[in-house]
C-alpha cells in the first residue's frame, strides 16, 4: 500500500482535513503540478466523464507514483465496478446515488472484503458467520488503506441516512450538490435555505457517526471555506476543466479590457 493512501486514511479516521481536486486529463505532465500544490488526493469521476477503464487506471497509477491518493467515483453502485477501480489503482471508491443499506453493504464488500464474493462474502458482511482468523488477517492486509465513500445526493438517502452510515466499513461521505439540489426541487440553487438545511443535516449526521465528509463545488473557494466551517473535512475543490476555463476567461477579460476590445466573450457553463 502506498504511504500516501495510508496517510489519507489515517487523516480521515482522525477527522483531519484532506485536500484535493477532480481531474479528467490523462496528460502525464499534470500530476506533478497537483503534487506541487500539496494535495492529498485526486477525485477521478468516471460517472460523468467519458473515461475508459484503461485511462482511469493510467491516471490512478500516475497519481500514486507522485504520492497523491486516487479516489474514483464509479458510474453506478455496482460492486464489480468498484473492484475494477481498485484493480486499476484506486485507493478510494465513491459509489453514486446510494439509497439502501444493501447498496452500501455491496460497496463495503468490494472495498474492504476483496477478493471475497458471492455467498461467502454475504455471510461475513451480514455477520452471520465469523471470519476465521487467518482469512481475516489476509483480507485486512489485502484491502489495507482502501477508502469506502458513499455518495449522498437524494431525499431518500437523507431519510435513510442513519441506517446507511451505520454499516461497518464506511469511511466517509461525499455530498453531490448538483443532484441533491435537483432532488430537493431547487436545482443549482446552492444558497437556497432548503439546500443549506439538507447539506447541514448530512454533514452533522455524518460527523456524529465519527465519519469524514466532503462536498464538491467548482465555484468560488469561499464556498469550500463555508462548508468546511460547517464540518466538511474532505475539501474537493473544482476540477481541471473548470479551473482552466475560469482562469482563461478571467485573463481574456483583462486582455480585452486592456486593449479596449469590447467584443463578446464566451462564458463557460459549468455544472457541479
Amino acid at each position: 500500500m502506498s504511504s500516501s493512501a495510508k496517510g489519507m486514511l489515517q487523516k480521515l479516521k482522525l477527522g483531519k482535513n484532506v485536500y484535493g481536486t477532480a481531474f479528467t486529463s490523462i496528460a502525464p505532465s499534470w500530476p506533478v503540478q497537483l503534487k506541487n500544490a500539496g494535495l492529498d488526493f485526486v477525485f477521478i469521476d468516471t460517472e460523468h466523464i467519458s473515461m475508459n477503464r484503461a485511462d482511469m487506471a493510467r491516471l490512478c497509477q500516475l497519481f500514486q507514483a507522485y504520492g497523491i491518493t486516487p479516489v474514483v467515483r464509479i458510474p453506478s453502485p455496482d460492486p464489480y465496478l468498484a473492484c475494477q477501480a481498485i484493480d486499476g489503482g484506486a485507493k478510494g471508491v465513491v459509489a453514486p446515488y446510494l439509497e439502501s443499506v444493501s447498496q452500501v453493504l455491496d460497496l463495503v464488500g468490494a472495498t474492504k472484503f476483496k477478493p471475497l464474493k458471492g455467498e461467502v462474502l454475504k455471510k461475513y458482511l451480514t455477520s452471520k458467520e465469523k471470519m476465521p482468523d487467518d482469512l481475516k488477517a489476509y483480507i485486512d492486509k489485502f484491502n489495507e488503506g482502501n477508502i469506502c465513500i458513499v455518495n449522498i445526493e437524494s431525499v431518500p438517502a437523507m431519510e435513510n441516512l442513519n441506517e446507511l452510515l451505520s454499516v461497518p466499513g464506511v469511511d466517509a461521505v461525499f455530498i453531490g450538490p448538483h443532484d441533491l439540489s435537483v432532488n430537493l426541487g431547487v436545482p443549482e440553487q446552492y444558497d437556497h435555505p432548503e439546500f443549506i438545511k439538507a447539506a447541514r443535516y448530512i454533514i452533522q449526521t455524518t460527523r456524529k457517526k465519527g465519519l469524514s465528509i466532503g462536498i464538491h463545488f467548482s465555484l468560488e473557494p469561499e464556498r469550500q471555506i463555508f462548508w468546511a466551517k460547517e464540518g466538511a473535512n474532505i475539501i474537493v475543490h473544482s476540477f481541471d476543466i473548470a479551473l482552466f476555463s475560469q482562469r482563461l476567461n478571467h485573463d481574456l477579460r483583462i486582455i480585452r479590457n486592456g486593449l479596449g476590445d469590447n467584443s463578446d466573450s464566451v462564458e463557460s457553463n459549468i455544472i457541479v
